[in-house]
């Protein structure tokens, strides 16, 4: 008996995934609650698990678009694949003596339903670069084509035309390469270019700055950092007092925490922080929620923990569903300044930047200090600019003077 394994429902908004990855080939042998593949949608990634013990039989490709309730395999009773590999091994030993016995032996070995046959993941490469299947020999269970195979035969293709147009081919590669390819864009990057045309079309969204020196923080971190450490487990990183300052900051000016519903302002007497994470699939904003009520190292420990879960692509959709304010780190990637864009429905978004030394006048002397740009983008709908700048100077004098944040005042 062979059980059909679907896409699940993995949320309301959700309407279809795609296909990312196999995690197991087909013909290969799964075991009860086994991660056989991985599905990704416009928020996160899913693992698709054996819902039976058996044999897998893929019917999606890696890339497929499927709607809820898709069929995306079939599992069959026992290990039937391994079983048919080590049979016609059994009968060849006996058949050796006689022509006539070894016959259908190699008629079973040349004439499988496999032989030559390429997996669903392989068959799409190979129609995508034109190449023929009965060009390209199978390394799989009783001659199947895998899709190893078919990245193989598709590597081999321009070697093999070279040869034929020598001299012409010579002249065009001087000037170097042209090449251009396309890829389909995952849902996760559709739906972030979607957002980010949105806000830009719906919102009043303006732009702020102002400069942070960095040098009180880092001569507390530097003093301390050893034994926050020690104590908690976790390094004292520049994160976790933007959030607390950020926290202290949204308190002095509501509007900056709050939303726009309809024809109604929402204000929000908490603060869950969302936390800006470049993943390998694109940018996903996992949220530590309540951050007002916690402390440096509690953030310290959910920031890494949400980020190594963006990283691994194991975010939950509620870990990154809501958020009331919004936390950007492009200087981690060396930005010296950007104008960040809303993460609508929120009404505003920090960026911060990179920290380099720069001469600034010090009580009437020119001195070297490490400088911070910090941008504050707001939707002035909303914000009006005595409040978006008044916060900024409030986060700035927060980070300016580190005792302050920790005391609360």
């Amino acid at each position: 008996m062979s059980i059909e394994i679907k896409v699940p429902p993995v949320g309301e908004s959700i309407t279809e995934v795609v296909l990312s990855r196999w995690v197991k080939n087909d013909g290969d042998v799964v075991e009860m609650d086994e991660v056989i593949a991985e599905l990704e949608s416009d928020k996160a990634t899913f693992e698709l698990t054996a819902e039976q013990a058996g044999t897998l039989k893929t019917v999606a490709a890696e890339g497929d678009t499927l709607a809820i309730g898709a069929v995306v395999c079939k599992i069959e009773d026992g290990g039937a694949a391994p079983k048919a590999k080590e049979e016609p091994a059994k009968e060849e030993k006996p058949a050796a003596a006689a022509d006539k016995a070894a016959a259908p032996v190699a008629e079973k070995g040349g004439e499988n339903y496999a032989t030559g046959t390429p997996s669903p993941a392989a068959g799409k490469i190979l129609a995508e670069k034109g190449v023929d299947p009965a060009s390209v020999k199978g390394t799989g269970v009783d001659g199947r084509i895998t899709k190893e195979d078919a990245v193989a035969a598709e590597k081999s293709q321009p070697k093999a035309a070279a040869p034929a147009a020598k001299a012409p081919v010579a002249v065009t590669a001087v000037a170097g390469s042209r090449n251009e390819r396309r890829e389909k864009m995952s849902p996760l990057r559709k739906t972030v270019a979607k957002r980010l045309v949105t806000v830009k079309n719906e919102t009043a969204m303006l732009t702020t700055f102002n400069e942070v020196n960095m040098k009180p923080i880092m001569d507390l971190r530097g003093k301390y950092k050893d034994q926050f450490k020690e104590k908690f487990g976790v390094g004292l990183g520049f994160m976790s007092f933007f959030t607390k300052a950020v926290c202290e900051a949204l308190k002095d000016f509501p509007a900056v925490n709050a939303k726009i519903d309809g024809e109604e302002i929402v204000y929000n007497d908490f603060a869950d922080i969302s936390i800006a994470v470049s993943a390998p699939k694109g940018l996903v904003v996992p949220i530590i929620r309540n951050a007002e009520s916690m402390s440096l190292a509690q953030i310290e420990k959910t920031v890494i923990e949400l980020a190594t879960k963006a990283r691994d692509s194991k975010l939950t959709i509620e870990e990154m569903t809501g958020g009331t304010f919004t936390i950007t780190n492009g200087g981690v990637f060396g930005s010296m300044m950007s104008t960040p864009i809303i993460n609508a429905p929120q009404s505003a978004i920090l960026g911060m930047h990179n920290i380099i030394e720069r001469p600034i006048a010090e009580k009437g002397e020119v001195v070297i200090r490490p400088m911070m740009y910090v941008a504050l983008s707001y939707d002035h709908r909303i914000i009006d600019g005595r409040e978006s700048v008044g916060f900024l100077v409030r986060v700035k004098q927060l980070l300016e003077d580190p005792a302050r944040l920790l005391l609360g005042v």
